[in-house]
């Protein structure tokens, strides 16, 4: 009798513990965490200190994003803000600013561009940083890229440097663009799982993997043609930026063995002799050569500089705007999903909220919508669209800025503005739709489980665990039929052009921002702050300021992220260094969140899975 009265005593004794260690555990982090700030204002200086003479050290590490994602304040505080900090996220706005304002500052000297731990970023945003490089040029001053080994992305962009250092133990890899994918027909017979797909467009094989073993001939049709539109576009720049022919990039395998043997096997002096790199050098070389070029700082043994964070806070200023007339700018970055979301994706409510502060903000004449989206949700795209026409209709003109992508969903948010500019490499278009659902009656089955019963009627009796009847997938592929209308019907509208015609570039075809200006689909290339510019000029403003409208924190969330922040920048750097075991199951939890965020009520999407280049 006594048994049962012990366990349940040990059960309360060991929730008590771990509810009592929970509650230290929290007041411990507050407690250390305001004690380190403490420490943090008492010790270090307001400001950083910038020599005469000075190279501002570029050092891109992480991904290059238009919005940075909200985080967790104490997953922040626990890793390095520092650019060092190789998962983290870095504005572009906050990198072109830094090397705009570097050009003009009298204290720089030159740029050093380090691409190291640069993870992937689409290369409009590249392009966009090398035009920068190319403005910095034009002030007389150099651009030095250095790096122990560079990858095509991080080579795009050293390529806009006056001169480009390998370690001699370094090498440089171009290999082009690809498209593969895993397909899971045969694993979903062998599993006896059923996917019902319905779907508009030759093209809008976001499906396929689950209907087919291998690509369909017309995507592979599309994805050729967009890879060698797209990879003409980097040939294009690098091949004039560094005076090679485009022959000389990427190497057959036969071509890069005679290379390789040139350079005796050596990667590094093979990238010397094809002219990819200038120098070869370690890192006491490159450190000796920056004291040649800019002179030795006045504490330690390195050359004078400021890295970028340090820059950035100088430069991080922001004064009370000069004109009451405004062209605000709202960010759409991210999978376009329902309801509210946090900074860094698109909510259908959160992101009309922007939109609707814009439109009754009397000092906002204008707004530039800043797309950078592969699509999601149909319903949450539409409601998005409802707010850009709510502000045409209060005669408040809107002007798209297309980033890496604007396709499919993307496109659609942007279709019914007053224009739409894109870079030659933003993927667009992907027109189509489609929707999956997935059944478990034959898997279950084969394990003895079964579903019966009643309902009265055959859509109360509608289950995964069921399956579909042939009338219920009839309906459905209806609405997507319909919903696949509603899309070039919208497109045919806002663009003036024939239902014909844009259901002949449409059927989920995914078009570079290049082609798409000749197709029609945008009107010009251009960046930001064209867009910007081009607003103003709709609202006949001639002297007007820029704001950038996002979601306001809380006073409680603002004064966490702030402190967390001021503290993250002096605690111990994490390597960074990730298992491959731990890299796997972050593929495997991208690919879930992935799978979850697909929440439109009607089980209709605006998506591009062609948008991963």
């Amino acid at each position: 009798m006594s048994a049962k009265p012990s366990l349940i005593k040990r059960l309360f004794v060991l929730l008590w513990k771990a509810i009592n260690g929970t509650r230290k555990l929290i007041l411990n982090i507050i407690f250390f965490g305001f004690l380190i700030a403490i420490i943090v204002a008492m010790n270090i200086e307001e400001t950083a200190n910038i020599e005469t003479g000075s190279a501002l050290v570029l050092n891109l590490s992480g991904s290059i994003v238009e919005q940075q994602k909200q985080v967790d304040p104490f997953k922040a505080a626990m890793q390095n803000s520092d650019a060092n900090a190789r998962d983290g996220e870095i504005l572009l706005a906050d990198v072109l600013n830094v090397i705009d304002n570097a050009a003009h500052d009298t204290r720089i000297s030159s740029i050093v561009l380090k691409t190291g731990h640069l993870k992937w970023t689409g290369i409009s945003k590249l392009q966009s940083i090398g035009d920068a490089l190319s403005r910095f040029k034009e002030s007389g001053k150099p651009v030095i890229a250095t790096s122990n080994w560079y990858g095509q992305n991080q080579y795009f962009l050293a390529s806009f440097a006056d001169t480009i250092y390998l370690n001699p133990q370094g090498g440089v890899e171009m290999e082009g663009l690809s498209r593969y994918r895993q397909y899971y027909k045969s694993a979903l017979d062998k599993l006896k799982i059923n996917a019902h797909i319905f779907r508009v467009g030759t093209f809008k094989s976001a499906v396929e993997p689950y209907i087919r073993n291998d690509m369909s001939p017309a995507a592979k049709e599309a994805n050729l043609a967009l890879m060698t539109d797209l990879w003409g576009s980097y040939e294009d720049v690098v091949s004039v930026n560094r005076d090679i022919a485009d022959e000389n990039l990427v190497l057959s395998a036969k071509r890069y063995m005679v290379e390789l043997d040139k350079a005796d096997g050596q990667s590094a002096q093979m990238a010397l002799n094809m002219n990819w790199v200038d120098e070869l050098a370690t890192a006491e070389s490159f450190r000796l050569n920056m004291l040649d070029l800019v002179g030795k700082a006045d504490d330690g043994n390195s050359f004078k500089q400021i890295g970028f964070y340090d820059y950035l806070s100088l430069t991080e200023l922001h004064p009370q705007l000069l004109t009451s007339d405004t062209v605000g700018i709202i960010v759409a970055k991210g999978t376009i999903l329902n309801g509210n979301q946090p900074a860094g994706a698109i909510g259908g409510k959160s992101t009309s909220d922007l939109l609707r502060k814009a439109r009754f903000d009397d000092d906002i004449k204008a707004v530039v919508l800043r797309v950078d989206s592969p699509g999601g949700s149909a319903f949450a795209s539409e409601q998005i669209r409802q707010e850009v026409l709510a502000l045409k209709t209060a005669g408040k003109p809107v002007v798209v800025s297309m980033g890496s992508y604007a396709a499919s969903g993307g496109y659609w948010i942007s279709a019914s503005a007053d224009y739409i500019y894109a870079t030659p490499t933003t993927l667009t278009g992907s027109i189509g739709i489609f929707g999956m659902i997935t059944t478990f009656e034959d898997s279950l089955a084969s394990i003895g489980v079964h579903t019966d019963g009643v309902a009265t009627s055959e859509w109360a009796g509608v289950s995964v665990t069921k399956g579909l009847t042939p009338e219920i997938e009839n309906v459905i592929q209806r609405h997507i039929e319909r919903g696949y209308s509603d899309f070039i019907s919208l497109v045919s509208t806002e663009r003036d052009m024939s239902l014909e015609y844009v259901d002949s570039i449409a059927q989920g075809r995914v078009w570079s921002g290049k082609k798409a200006v000749s197709l029609g689909l945008v009107d010009e290339l251009g960046d930001l702050k064209q867009a910007v510019a081009k607003a103003a000029e709709m609202a006949e403003l001639d002297d007007f300021d820029s704001e950038i409208i996002e979601q306001e924190l809380t006073p409680q969330e603002q004064f966490v992220q702030e402190m967390f922040a001021s503290v993250a920048m002096h605690l111990p750097q994490s390597s960074g260094n990730n298992s491959v075991l731990e890299q796997l199951f972050s593929q495997w939890s991208s690919a879930i969140d992935e799978f979850r965020s697909f929440d439109d009520p009607k089980g209709m999407y605006l998506y591009c899975d062609n948008c991963d280049f």
